[in-house]
């Protein structure tokens, strides 16, 4: 944000005001009016601002950070979650993905999420505290851990054909076996080491 704000002060300057200690002075107030105080990386010191051919990237990224939020807001909205979600991927490829540079991109993220593009669910993200951002991450966290325990156990109650490899398959982790599919077949050792994984995660 801190870019875009400047690059819109300076290039609103007149032509008599732009002097290096006049754009200096200018770039340590949009720190401190955006950031709170002055950064460890200097607002002059990014090379978009000094380079034509990427002055106001900045704007782009915004919006492109804009409509992340936008969209992952609304996907959730709509199904819930995110990760795993076998619904995303058509959904952007369809919504955006597909159309390059043939569309508006204002258009497109209009007619996904319904609304004009705007910082509104970036905002809310913002504006979350610290220990409410950590509980809800842990809640999130806890309900995949539960789901993906559900999905194996109702996987493992299907009937599966077991492969012919023509191999030994081991899984192992550092020095400790997990599973050897010489003792049991393929789909065995790979359940063993399914459940490895879990235990692992969820402890």
């Amino acid at each position: 944000l801190s870019v875009s704000y400047f690059e819109k002060a300076l290039y609103e300057l007149a032509d008599e005001d732009v002097t290096a200690e006049k754009i200096q002075v200018l770039a340590d107030d949009v720190e401190r009016n955006i950031q709170g105080g002055l950064g460890p990386r200097p607002l002059l010191s990014v090379p978009h601002i000094i380079s034509d051919e990427a002055s106001c990237y900045y704007h782009a990224y915004v919006l492109a950070e804009m409509c992340v939020h936008q969209t992952r807001a609304f996907i959730l909205e709509r199904d819930g979650y995110i990760v795993d979600n076998p619904s995303v991927g058509p959904t952007l490829t369809n919504a955006y993905w597909k159309y390059g540079n043939e569309r508006n991109f204002l258009d497109l993220v209009h007619e996904l999420t319904g609304r004009e593009l705007s910082g509104e669910a970036w905002v809310s993200e913002l504006e979350k505290g610290t220990e409410q951002l950590l509980q809800e991450e842990l809640e999130d966290y806890a309900k995949a851990i539960e789901e993906t325990k559900n999905k194996a156990s109702s996987e493992s109650k299907e009937e599966e054909e077991e492969p012919d490899l023509n191999m030994t398959i081991r899984f192992v982790d550092g020095d400790v076996l997990i599973s050897d599919s010489s003792k049991g077949g393929v789909l065995k050792a790979c359940k063993e080491f399914e459940s490895y994984v879990l235990t692992k995660i969820s402890d």
